[in-house]
């Protein structure tokens, strides 16, 4: 991917086939290569739609208020990346947009429907273009799962039924923000602030190992980003939101050990990817 042409090549090969680079992991991933296939049917309740809808109605609140850097070129290298990752889930189909937030704090998180947002504060610690696509994918596994809409559901419990059916009309309206009501999307945001399960978490770091690899990048650059996470110094503040809502790096990386271990290691002797824009 160190050029556009061979990047477009490649967009082009996933656009067509989905799964064409699949095989090259062999039968001794395969269960790897296929976790999280049951995702799609993850959230009936809402069709793929409703959660688009609601994810661009929670991102409209937080660029609000946190809004993208200003670096054109930032912005579209990240989406790039981004944009081929998530061509290696079990849902290409939807309107993936990443971008990179004017902020300070270390944190990427991810709406429902395909938007993943990164830190300034993260981006810039990242080493290199394997350490970016760890970080995407952890984020893009979140959005594969439906992890953000089955916590918006359970923190509403029947609420979210009740406003589901009660709002239907406005499907006739074409708003379909409006069938949520406003706690779903202020459920939302506090998701930005609280975190996910420790659960999801731990489970998109190991689907994060899969999709990268799926793209052609090192999987264990995550374990990389982990370490240098944990490395930061106890009075970092840039790095205490992120402590706030992820586990601990350490037992994010004792689990991966536990879950993934040396299975990928195959593809771990990559290429190095081209450098990142800075």
């Amino acid at each position: 991917m160190k050029t556009r042409h061979v990047l477009a090549a490649l967009v082009a090969l996933a656009l067509a086939s989905p799964a064409a680079g699949f095989g090259r992991f062999g039968d001794s991933a395969e269960k790897l290569l296929n976790f999280g296939k049951r995702a799609a049917d993850a959230s009936a309740e809402i069709t793929t739609e409703d959660e688009i809808e609601l994810g661009r109605g929670i991102a409209a609140q937080l660029l609000g208020a946190r809004p993208l850097v200003r670096n054109q070129a930032l912005q579209t290298y990240v989406n790039r990346v981004g944009l081929w990752l998530a061509l290696q889930t079990e849902r290409p189909d939807l309107p993936w947009r990443f971008g990179v937030m004017d902020s300070t704090d270390v944190n990427a998180f991810a709406l429902p429907g395909g938007t993943v947002l990164i830190t300034q504060g993260l981006y810039d610690r990242l080493a290199d273009e394997a350490e970016l696509a760890a970080v995407l994918a952890h984020e893009i596994s979140h959005v594969v799962e439906r992890h953000q809409v089955n916590a918006i559901k359970k923190e509403m419990g029947k609420d979210f039924a009740n406003e589901l059916a009660g709002e239907a009309v406005a499907r006739s309206d074409n708003e379909v923000v409006r069938r949520f009501g406003d706690r779903a999307f202020g459920v939302g945001i506090e998701l930005f602030a609280r975190g996910l399960d420790k659960n999801d978490e731990y489970q998109a770091d190991a689907h994060g190992m899969v999709i990268a690899a799926r793209g052609g990048y090192n999987p264990y650059a995550l374990v990389s980003v982990l370490h240098t996470l944990d490395g930061a110094a106890p009075d970092d503040a840039g790095v205490a939101l992120m402590f706030s809502t992820h586990p601990n790096p350490v037992t994010r990386i004792d689990y991966l050990d536990k879950v993934i271990g040396d299975r990928l290691e195959a593809y771990a002797d990559v290429e190095a990817p081209g450098r990142m824009v800075r």
